[in-house]
């Protein structure tokens, strides 16, 4: 009887279900792309540009935007689904003529963005995995980089490992974009790729590429960019990165750089 009993018992022990594993820290940034994996039920992620700075020299002028405090907070609510707030909390932009010398500044906060993000399939993001990303920018900024308007994205951030090392990463978007008059919206749409190498348990670098058209009233454009970005994790739960970009051609803006760090709590 005795040895039914600790029978039973060890049975029962070996059919009650695991505790979930933690999943694998996983910032969005740095990057063109956004990766698709949830952050656990429970868990606050918190991500921090400290400093972004963005040259756009056009014939006519150059355009210096500096952007610190650029705040993302991420929340799992279900082991599928996280809320997610952003705000940036200063920028800076100069912009000189280049016929005349004559030199614009601007400063201010930018807008509030709230979103929801849905795994639809894999939220660790260890196999194939894909999400769909809903977000609302409400008009909280000022005049320097708010939109002026509220504005709308829906993204399907989508990834797929290659090996333990190389990730292959996609970003199809589409928007309605704040008209430039500050009033409106309009059809604007991107896709971003690229391939992303896990070279240590802290060190991971990607390189990207994105195209993207902006049906504007004023004026349709289209830009295309490149970028490399690096990060570097301390234990599990904290990350530091660095990105640079380039434009591809001249509507797109020369070159932006920044860095900053991520924080899962």
């Amino acid at each position: 009887m005795r040895y039914g009993m600790i029978a039973a018992l060890l049975l029962g022990v070996a059919a009650a279900p695991a505790l979930a594993e933690e999943r694998d820290f996983c910032p969005e940034r740095p990057g063109l792309d956004t990766p698709p994996c949830i952050v656990d039920k429970g868990r606050l992620q918190a991500e921090l540009g400290l400093a972004d700075w963005t040259l756009d020299r056009q014939p006519d002028s150059r355009t210096d935007e500096i952007d610190a405090g650029q705040i993302q907070l991420r929340y799992g609510v279900t082991d599928s689904t996280e809320l997610r707030f952003g705000w940036t909390a200063y920028g800076h932009v100069r912009v000189r003529d280049r016929a005349t010398g004559a030199v614009d500044r601007m400063s201010g906060t930018g807008d509030v963005t709230l979103g929801v993000k849905q795994s639809l399939l894999d939220p660790g993001g260890d196999k194939l995995s894909i999400a769909l990303l809903p977000t609302v920018s409400l008009p909280s900024g000022g005049q320097a980089i708010g939109a002026g308007d509220w504005g709308a994205s829906l993204a399907l951030p989508a990834s797929y490992p290659l090996s333990d090392i190389f990730q292959l990463e996609l970003t199809p978007e589409v928007d309605a974009a704040v008209d430039a008059d500050r009033s409106g919206r309009h059809l604007a749409y991107s896709v971003a790729g690229g391939l992303g190498a896990k070279l240590s348990k802290a060190w991971s670098v990607t390189g990207e590429l994105q195209t993207s058209h902006d049906d504007d009233p004023s004026g349709h454009r289209s830009e295309h960019r490149a970028a490399f970005s690096a990060a570097y994790q301390f234990g599990k739960d904290f990350q530091i990165d660095a990105a640079a970009i380039a434009g591809l051609d001249h509507q797109t803006p020369d070159v932006e750089a920044y860095f900053g760090i991520s924080h899962r709590f």
